[in-house]
């Protein structure tokens, strides 16, 4: 995916981040295994909704370290119109 922002500092959550989004991936691809050898329909659901408490738990995350870290940084260089801009558009569009 293409990035059209660099950040100028430190996400301290990054390394935690892609950790979490590893061990999902791992899950999705044994929940797809299950699909293929005919698993149980309600077994795979459940998995389907462990993995999404999983991926909301990590939007949490990534959340969290926006707020802490570019939102603050966005106040001390005097650009937080455009980070309270960027947060709102991304709210927008994770909460449907």
């Amino acid at each position: 995916m293409a990035n059209d922002h660099e950040h100028n500092h430190e996400h301290k959550q990054r390394k935690n981040v892609i950790n979490r989004l590893s061990i999902i991936e791992g899950h999705i691809k044994g929940v797809k295994q299950m699909a293929i050898e005919g698993r149980d329909c309600p077994e795979i659901l459940l998995q389907i909704a462990a993995i999404r408490k999983a991926l909301d738990n990590t939007a949490k995350l990534i959340l969290t370290d926006h707020m802490e870290n570019c939102l603050v940084n966005a106040v001390h260089e005097g650009n937080e119109d455009k980070v309270l801009s960027d947060i709102k558009k991304a709210l927008d569009n994770f909460i449907r």
